[in-house]
């Protein structure tokens, strides 16, 4: 599922135009982002939790030239599901 396929599905169940849906689509979108990026947990009820997590430093390795390569330290998001979505069979 794309934007634009989550603002017309917000365009069939409330009353709204597609301007306005794709401007909450982007609103929602992007608070999210920002609370992630303050290290915000966002948990959304019936669906799943998102949650900033910190990145250890380690070393890898390069596949093509065989070659060690520090990984730094950072962060990545990680993404649980919620009982209810864990719950839906997948066809």
């Amino acid at each position: 599922m794309i934007k634009i396929e989550i603002a017309t599905a917000l365009m069939q169940t409330l009353p709204v135009s597609k301007a306005t849906a794709l401007q909450v689509v982007d609103l929602l979108t992007d608070r999210m982002k920002k609370a992630l990026l303050d290290g915000e947990r966002i948990e959304i009820r019936g669906f799943g939790v998102f949650e900033p997590r910190p990145r250890k430093r380690g070393l890898g390795r390069n596949i093509k030239t065989g070659q060690s390569v520090e990984i730094p330290k950072g962060k990545s998001i990680r993404f649980k599901a919620g009982k209810d979505l864990r719950d839906i069979e997948v066809k």
